[in-house]
């Protein structure tokens, strides 16, 4: 570790291991790594990086779900200051080809199940030299990786046994970066860049969400874990390729807490873990994974021990009023608590979930985290309680941009009279009280007769509805009002919900004009892992389905 202290990843972990070694900074499973452990296995992946040819400012894809080597990858990428790239293992080779190519992956650690997929698209990345594959007993055929030209290959456990543990690293920096490639609602994903030190502000708890207090010098957390007569221990379900998962992560590798991860969401499973593990918070990222935990939590609860748990937090998609009532009456000491935010902005709220609260017309209403602010199309800040739907933008501690758009980053992070924003596009309004209701990202945003509709806004009424298991709502067209609000209604097992009775509920909730009046029943609502809604998905499958009905 250098002399001097950086707010860089790397050097917060490394003080965590000279501080509170012994402490068990990862669980996964049967696997459990104290912090000294971890640094073993980290150091020897980071000395294998560099005898690849890996070096400062390298982009190195990490193909995996959520486990100890998505942990080790990332974190060894810091410590010789390359840049881990997260990579959606739910992707097909054409967008595969496209990411890997975006991202000028000069390596990719991948688990031996997505080899066939790399080799199907490896002739086409010619910046692609080294792969390094961890065993996951799948016996995926990797024979289509071997011996091409210019391509090494390396087996994980072999790479990190090879390698050196010693901490002989060059110094680094607060402007390293981290790289978080997000697709949002709609498009192609892009890279969002961050200095670590921004991200560290905004979303890995420099900030404290709560006061408002900033941390002022980078040893402050490694002192604080030492005073501490313990570790918080954090589950975060979300999938580590998703920057939700990412950045709690890599808050308890640099608060000096312990991290309990999950391969794959099971709400059941996830229970057992929470009273196995003694967990303190459980971070979810909405309904997706609201919703069968409540259920489950029905079934469960007598035969749990969650005497140590004391929060469930919720970001990066909508946590409906109904769910919440559910988990505070099962769990009536557990605060529930809405975290709102973006990749582009990091952080922009917290509320503390009241049982039976009514929603104030978005899908969260939060108090302001530091910077946050709304702003109207001048980019003068909306006054509260003005009823102006504006923009939710942040200042300070922002993102440098996306990785080789230009365009799209002077459009999301413009400069106005001296000051950078990071406008990412949810629209929201400011309550008289300060408070900010968000209402959900412009793309989305239905126009029926000339009036504005949020999806999330509907959705959040129609999650009340008891034959509604998951709703997506979007516009389909129409010959009187250009276009139509649509319900996509994934029903209730056993229930089969109708316009009229979807209707009527939502009518105690928005205006008439917010109102379904189209509904299609699926089987399932198509999500990606983290919960984040696939809405192309669900205006592709309404607009042909409402096609199909009127010929």
């Amino acid at each position: 570790m250098s002399a001097a202290m950086e707010f860089n990843f790397a050097d917060m972990f490394e003080a965590n291991v000279d501080g509170v070694g012994d402490r068990t900074a990862l669980i996964v499973g049967d696997q459990r790594l104290t912090f000294a452990e971890l640094e073993e296995q980290v150091n020897r992946l980071a000395h294998h990086f560099q005898s690849a040819g890996i070096e400062p400012g390298d982009h190195v894809g990490i193909y995996a779900y959520n486990g100890v080597e998505w942990v080790e990858s990332m974190a060894a990428l810091y410590k010789i200051r390359a840049v881990p790239v997260n990579i959606n293992y739910r992707y097909v080779e054409a967008e595969l080809r496209y990411l890997f190519d975006n991202a000028d992956l000069r390596a990719v650690v991948l688990q031996r199940e997505f080899a066939p997929r790399v080799a199907a698209i490896i002739d086409e990345l010619p910046q692609l030299t080294h792969l390094v594959i961890s065993e996951d007993g799948s016996g995926a055929d990797r024979s289509g990786l071997e011996g091409r030209a210019g391509v090494t290959v390396a087996d994980y456990d072999a790479a990190k046994a090879a390698g050196s543990p010693v901490r002989d690293f060059a110094p680094r920096s607060s402007d390293d970066i981290h790289m978080i490639y997000t697709g949002g609602t709609t498009g192609m994903p892009k890279g969002v860049m961050w200095r670590q030190e921004d991200i560290f502000y905004t979303l890995c708890g420099g900030i404290d969400a709560y006061t408002n207090e900033k941390v002022q010098r980078p040893e402050e957390l490694s002192e604080r874990a030492i005073a501490a007569a313990g570790p918080t221990v954090f589950f975060p379900i979300a999938p580590l390729m998703h920057g939700a998962g990412q950045v709690s992560t890599i808050r308890g590798l640099i608060h000096g807490d312990t991290t309990v991860l999950v391969r794959k969401f099971d709400a059941h499973e996830a229970w057992r873990i929470c009273a196995r593990e003694r967990v303190n918070v459980l971070g979810i990222t909405g309904d997706a994974m609201a919703r069968p935990l409540a259920d489950a939590l029905e079934e469960m609860i007598d035969d749990l021990d969650l005497s140590n748990l004391f929060s469930i937090g919720s970001s990066a998609a909508i946590f409906s009023q109904s769910i919440k009532d559910q988990l505070i009456e099962r769990l009536p000491n557990v605060l529930i608590v809405d975290s709102v935010g973006a990749t582009e902005t990091g952080m922009n709220g917290i509320k503390i979930a009241q049982r039976g609260e009514a929603p104030k017309g978005g899908p969260a209403t939060v108090t302001p985290s530091r910077d946050s602010i709304v702003i109207d199309d001048d980019y003068r800040r909306v006054e509260p309680g003005s009823e102006v739907v504006g923009r939710i933008a942040r200042t300070g501690n922002i993102p440098l941009g996306y990785y080789k758009d230009p365009e799209r980053t002077a459009q999301v992070f413009p400069t106005i009279d001296g000051v950078r924003y990071s406008v990412p596009g949810d629209f929201a309004k400011v309550e008289a009280d300060g408070s900010i209701t968000l209402l959900g990202r412009g793309s989305i945003v239905i126009n029926t007769g000339g009036e504005k509709v949020y999806p999330e806004e509907v959705e959040g009424a129609l999650k009340g509805h008891p034959e509604v298991f998951d709703v997506l709502v979007v516009g389909v067209p129409d010959p009187r009002w250009g276009e139509a609000v649509a319900a996509v209604v994934q029903p209730r097992e056993g229930t089969t919900p109708t316009l009229d009775s979807i209707s009527e509920h939502c009518r105690n909730h928005v205006a008439g004009y917010k109102v379904p009046k189209r509904l299609f029943l699926v089987d399932q609502i198509v999500r990606a892992p983290s919960g984040k809604p696939d809405y192309p998905w669900a205006k592709e499958y309404a607009r042909a389905a409402a096609a199909a009905e009127s010929v």
